[in-house]
């Protein structure tokens, strides 16, 4: 059966106000460009509001002060989170059907809570908690004592190790592994010696966790990722790091053990953050960023090399060793020039 709404319902779903035909049906989502009679689109802003004459689209999501002639138009404050809303009403996620698998493997003293879902080949441990609505697909890892809460996702081949703490609404993307051993090692006589890590790793609610991170569990305490925080996939979080609410990290990422980010930060890709810091709210770390030492609040910092022709970087390299002795000449100079001012002043 064809999903079809009409403009006036979707208007009201997101909070808009509606200009133009009430009764229109939309059938479908696209982009601007490409979306057709049927089917719903958004300009954000800028380049976008000047192609809307010419989108051929039958209702476009737009910022509140836009109007257009012969256009249907929704005004909204975000049309782009308008939008994302009515994608989900043409394409509602699909939920497996509730149930524990006969093919899963299922520990002793399990608590699982109403409509909960756990695909074939999945292993939970004993004295599991899983809330209700909750979703483990195929072929997932979930060790002792693992707690997830409610409508949390967690997607195939992903590993949680014992004593993870998950919230509601948390979302994890397959390949990821939460709760294995962090980083730590003590030198005795030119030999490393594991330190046992017995700590634990808790994932607040509204979480979103890309395909193929690492989290560290803690060596002592926990490593702490803070409600509503999103990683892109392949980042690398060490032991007893702390990441702050709202906290975007974005693919690559590496930060060491024992650093604190805090909220509403972002951090670009490969970022690389050394251990023990402290990162302040709202800072935004660029893309290969090395960060050494600690960054106050509302801070931007950036590091990484842009690209040059192969020659130049050439030449770049060799000058870099000699950067500590140039500025000690540099220095020298500027102590002349000034000795030489001075004279010119006092004839």
């Amino acid at each position: 059966m064809k999903i079809e709404y009409s403009l006036q319902f979707l208007a009201d779903k997101t909070g808009g106000t509606l200009l133009g035909e009430a009764g229109k049906k939309i059938q479908g989502v696209g982009p601007l460009e490409a979306a057709q009679e049927h089917e719903i689109t958004f300009a954000g802003g800028g380049r976008y509001l000047k192609k809307i004459k010419d989108s051929r689209a039958g209702a476009i999501f737009v910022p509140m002060e836009v109007e257009v002639s012969g256009k249907n138009l929704i005004q909204v404050k975000n049309p782009q989170l308008a939008f994302a809303k009515v994608v989900e009403l043409f394409h509602p996620f699909p939920l497996p059907s509730p149930g524990i698998s006969d093919k899963a493997v299922v520990g002793s003293d399990l608590r699982a809570g109403d409509d909960i879902s756990v695909g074939p080949f999945t292993t939970l441990g004993d004295r599991v908690c899983i809330g209700n609505g909750s979703i483990l697909h195929s072929n997932v890892f979930i060790g002792d004592d693992v707690t997830i809460g409610d409508h949390s996702i967690v997607y195939p081949n992903v590993t949680v190790m014992g004593g993870t703490l998950i919230g509601n609404r948390v979302i994890i993307q397959s390949g990821t592994v939460i709760g294995s051993d962090g980083y730590g090692y003590v030198a005795d006589q030119g030999r490393h010696h594991k330190i046992p890590q017995i700590g634990i790793v808790q994932i607040d609610d509204d979480v979103e966790i890309g395909s193929c991170n690492a989290i560290d569990r803690a060596t002592f305490g926990r490593t702490w990722i803070q409600r509503g925080v999103k990683t892109d996939n392949l980042v690398h979080i060490a032991h007893n790091v702390v990441v702050g609410e709202d906290s975007l990290i974005v693919a690559q990422v590496g930060i060491a053990g024992s650093t604190q980010i805090g909220h509403h930060t972002i951090l670009a890709g490969q970022a690389g953050i050394s251990g023990h810091l402290s990162i302040g709210n709202q800072v935004i770390i660029g893309p290969m960023t090395g960060v050494g030492k600690s960054i106050p609040d509302g801070e931007i910092v950036s590091s990484g090399t842009n690209a040059m022709p192969h020659r130049t970087w050439l030449r770049v390299q060799r000058v870099i060793p000699r950067l500590p002795e140039l500025q000690k000449k540099v220095a020298e100079l500027q102590k002349k020039i000034a000795s030489l001012e001075k004279m010119t002043e006092n004839r």
